[in-house]
């Protein structure tokens, strides 16, 4: 069934972490978005069940419509079963591409409120970790879906079976990290594919992201573009009240520094701080990071790190 729009103007205030999973327990996959190679999805089945975990998805995970993995009710329908089956202790996305902002409408809030599950995906997908962050208030994460998981690196995996199983503290520090505004930061994280973020601009499913740290990622965006998407949101007010920024993987975007000169020229005028070098995204690896997690970011010790002991 589909939401009322109209109904969509609160802001979940209250937190929801989803409680760690163990080995043993039945991890459920689902395809909001794009059909995906069963090899790489059969592949990332066996990484899962490799670190313990059980695996269970829907029998029409394989539908495709287009460019589409099935109907926009049939994949959100997915999504809303996994969070109702008691069965099933986490959900990982499929696959990312596109679509998953598409279901938004239909996906259950309420239902995702009063059930609260480890739910992880990233790209297309932060569609859905942003809605149900805003009305759900679910902590979830942003991570590899199952059909990246065959090809991830071994500090992924490791940071995906932390994501799943532990609540200690976690401090992330990038590998070639480059500090572009110097500065501390304290807020709750949330990461974003650039394009998917950008669109959700102006819609009833749009962030607030005052007070927040934000980690942008993207692939495949020539400079120009990047450059049009950051002047949309910041003349549509979205950007406004950010506490620090995170610069993940820009893959096949152009040369590094002139994306760096570009996100810098839009966030010189907050003197926030601004980090860049994240193994988050469509990298090589891409570290699984709590998202709406509250986050510390420091660019002298060029570190990100969540205190789960904190509120």
């Amino acid at each position: 069934m589909k939401i009322n729009l109209s109904k969509l103007i609160w802001i979940y205030k209250k937190m929801n972490m989803p409680r760690m999973v163990s080995p043993g327990d039945t991890i459920g996959i689902v395809s909001p978005a794009s059909p995906f190679d069963e090899a790489d999805f059969y592949a990332g089945i066996e990484v899962l069940e490799t670190m313990g975990f059980r695996v269970r998805f829907p029998e029409d995970i394989f539908a495709r419509s287009g460019y589409l993995a099935g109907s926009d009710v049939k994949r959100a329908e997915q999504v809303n079963a996994a969070f109702s089956d008691e069965s099933i202790q986490a959900i990982i996305c499929a696959r990312g591409g596109y679509g998953s902002m598409r279901i938004l409408p239909y996906i259950d809030y309420e239902l995702i409120r009063m059930n609260p599950k480890l739910f992880m995906g990233f790209s297309d997908n932060t569609a859905l970790l942003f809605a149900m962050y805003k009305f759900s208030g679910l902590i979830s994460f942003h991570g590899p879906v199952a059909t990246t998981l065959r090809n991830a690196g071994k500090e992924t995996l490791e940071s995906v079976f932390q994501a799943f199983t532990s609540n200690n503290s976690l401090s992330i520090k990038p590998r070639n990290g480059v500090m572009l505004n110097p500065g501390k930061a304290s807020g709750n994280l949330l990461c974003a594919n650039l394009t998917t973020l950008c669109h959700l601009t102006g819609t009833p499913f749009q962030p607030a992201l005052r007070d927040h740290i934000l980690i942008i990622e993207d692939r495949g965006e020539k400079p120009y573009r990047i450059d049009r998407m950051l002047t949309q949101m910041s003349f549509a007010g979205l950007l406004d009240g950010l506490c620090g920024i995170g610069i993940g993987s820009f893959e096949d975007c152009g040369e590094m520094d002139e994306v760096y000169k570009i996100i810098l020229k839009t966030f010189n005028h907050m003197n926030i701080p601004v980090l860049a070098g994240f193994d988050i995204g469509h990298g090589p690896e891409n570290i699984a990071v709590p998202f709406g997690r509250r986050a510390f970011l420091d660019t002298d010790l060029q570190t990100l790190s969540f205190d789960y002991d904190g509120s």
